[in-house]
């Protein structure tokens, strides 16, 4: 298999897996409400959902190098696909109490940020490999993600209106299986990869050693100390949004899941094309001004359609509207992070990097829950809406944030944070 061909096996794992995770975020809020839960129970549900994400990420990075890339990408999807199968089986035969259901949920997701770092770890090896530019792929590796949500939701949404909510999550049990037969089969490092070879575990100095080691990176780096604070708000925000209110307000004003599936697979499938087609010229354009740019339309609109109360023919327009805007942003982002971070440390550093960013996340959902039944569902959007504005403008003040923007090639390397 050549070079482009392994590069394409790793976007369709990428795409297969994160697409059971989509389906997974669409079934399991109408399982609590299916059993008679409230919205506190839905940001309940949201918490158990993502506080996994935040710990498997450090301890899971560093697992990775040792493991081997392809190897934990395989065993991430097996351990997703088994413990989200495990709740129809047990709903069908002796029943799913909500402890059961939270804790099944928990171990799901625990695996899920490894798996991803060690797929985008395999991405600028057969990227170099296959000729194509490292920008380019990222914009490709973010576009499958956004095929999953296109895919995933209005699946996930029809799935759940026609045959429930159980059988949804049937459906994401194949899908990881899926993945992990492909990476298992498909997937190989690049030949000339000598960060970590890809299947076989890298040498490290320690476990320990190696996450205080991408820890000390992360916190000592100007530019990822910002970034994490950044994206930790609006993620949190992101969470309120589409783990609690969403639903909520699929429910009480769309129609239910099978419009939720819509609103989130056309923001899917415009971020998809978004990504796509910025890709193509993403080292073209200036990275910090369109990043702010984008960024303020990503969450803008489809945020203030719900807090105004609007009906699905808004709420499709907004989606659309700031998917393709949310297109640029993990390009932009995921190339900075390849360029600032050493080959041996990316599995770690991506790990605490997104258990940083996704610390905000499980409070998201827990917190909107509370919001919703306190204040009302539309009154929280327009609250979050607010927020997420003001936040999303930080990379216009400057300092390290400059450092967004891509080196010289005239000049030396950016300047990179060393342990």
């Amino acid at each position: 298999m050549n070079a482009r061909a392994r590069l394409r096996a790793l976007l369709a794992v990428q795409a297969v897996s994160r697409t059971g995770n989509v389906v997974t975020t669409v079934a399991v809020p109408f399982a609590v409400l299916a059993r008679g839960g409230s919205a506190t129970d839905v940001g309940i549900a949201a918490f158990a959902a993502t506080v996994p994400i935040v710990l498997g990420g450090p301890f899971g990075g560093a697992l990775v190098e040792r493991v081997g890339f392809v190897r934990s990408s395989v065993a991430s999807d097996l351990v997703s696909g088994a413990t989200l199968l495990a709740m129809p089986v047990l709903a069908w035969t002796v029943g799913l109490p909500f402890w059961a259901l939270l804790s099944l949920v928990f171990v799901s997701g625990l695996f899920d940020l490894p798996g991803e770092s060690a797929r985008r770890v395999l991405l600028p090896g057969l990227a170099r490999s296959a000729g194509v530019p490292l920008e380019r792929a990222v914009g490709h590796f973010e576009a499958s993600q956004r095929l999953s949500v296109l895919i995933g939701a209005p699946l996930g949404g029809v799935l759940v209106a026609a045959a429930g909510p159980m059988a949804a999550l049937v459906c994401t049990a194949v899908a990881f299986g899926t993945a992990a037969l492909l990476a298992a089969v498909l997937v190989r490092p690049a030949e000339d990869d000598g960060a970590g070879a890809g299947a076989d575990a890298a040498p490290t100095n320690g476990y320990w050693r190696d996450i205080a080691e991408g820890f000390r990176f992360c916190v000592r780096d100007p530019f990822f100390r910002l970034v994490i604070a950044l994206v930790l708000v609006t993620n949190l925000l992101d969470a309120a949004r589409s783990t609690t209110l969403l639903p909520l307000y699929a429910a009480d004003t769309l129609g239910g899941a099978q419009a939720l599936g819509f609103v989130t697979g056309t923001f899917g499938g415009a971020a998809f094309l978004g990504s796509v087609a910025f890709g193509y010229v993403a080292h073209r354009v200036p990275r910090r001004i369109t990043f702010v740019l984008c960024f303020v339309l990503a969450g803008g609109p489809s945020l203030l359609v719900p807090a105004l109360g609007l009906g699905l023919p808004w709420m499709l327009a907004a989606a659309a509207l700031s998917g393709l805007a949310a297109g640029s942003l993990n390009p932009i982002l995921g190339a900075v992070e390849l360029e600032r971070i050493p080959e041996h440390m990316r599995a770690r550093v991506f790990g605490l990097l997104g258990a940083g960013s996704w610390a905000g996340i499980p409070l998201g959902g827990l917190l909107a829950g509370f919001a919703a039944d306190g204040i009302g569902v539309q009154a929280t959007f327009g609250v979050v809406v607010v927020l997420y504005t003001v936040v999303t403008l930080a990379p216009l003040t400057g300092g390290a944030w400059r450092l967004m923007e891509r080196p010289d090639p005239e000049r030396a390397p950016a300047e990179r944070v060393t342990t």
